[in-house]
């Protein structure tokens, strides 16, 4: 139904924490596959991703990825994300109803202190992005990045919660 579409450079650790928070979606039969885009990393990120039982891509062109993605929705998500409980059923139904692009609501118990929210512009992905395929592939231009692909999307929020990766590089 969903694949997941993680775009990392050097990320093991923060990979690790968002890959263990995918394992219910994969269990339930939401997530149908993982497909980490490395830009080039030098650390472990290529063993652990084959450890999971993810796909891995080096440097790969992000048009091509998600044409050759199994299901019909991608979730795009940020290294160190962590979709919070409630996720599958959440997703389950916005993808059953067919509707436009999602995104998480921001945790309200995980999140930056107030100062930092304000100077900080977040990244299009803080939040995790969920488009259809086909909208994906439209947006996708040659050598574009997953941020190039899903900033100024139209957007509906869905009402299970994500803690931000930005939160993990503070802890």
């Amino acid at each position: 139904m969903i694949s997941v579409v993680l775009e990392c450079r050097d990320q093991e650790p923060a990979l690790a924490v968002t890959l263990a928070s995918l394992v219910q979606g994969a269990v339930e039969g939401l997530v149908a596959e993982v497909v980490v885009v490395d830009r080039g990393s030098s650390d472990g990120t290529e063993v652990l991703a084959d450890a999971a039982g993810c796909k891995f891509l080096a440097d790969p062109d992000l048009r091509d990825v998600v044409r050759q993605a199994r299901g019909e929705w991608i979730l795009f998500i940020e290294p160190g994300a962590r979709p919070l409980l409630g996720w599958v059923e959440h997703l389950h139904q916005h993808v059953m109803a067919g509707a436009k692009p999602a995104r998480f609501s921001p945790s309200r118990e995980y999140r930056l202190p107030f100062l930092s929210r304000i100077r900080s512009r977040p990244s299009a992905l803080s939040h995790g992005v969920l488009i259809p395929k086909r909208q994906a592939i439209a947006n996708c231009r040659s050598g574009s990045s997953v941020e190039a692909v899903v900033r100024g999307l139209a957007m509906q929020k869905l009402k299970c919660e994500i803690v931000p990766a930005s939160v993990l590089a503070l802890a």
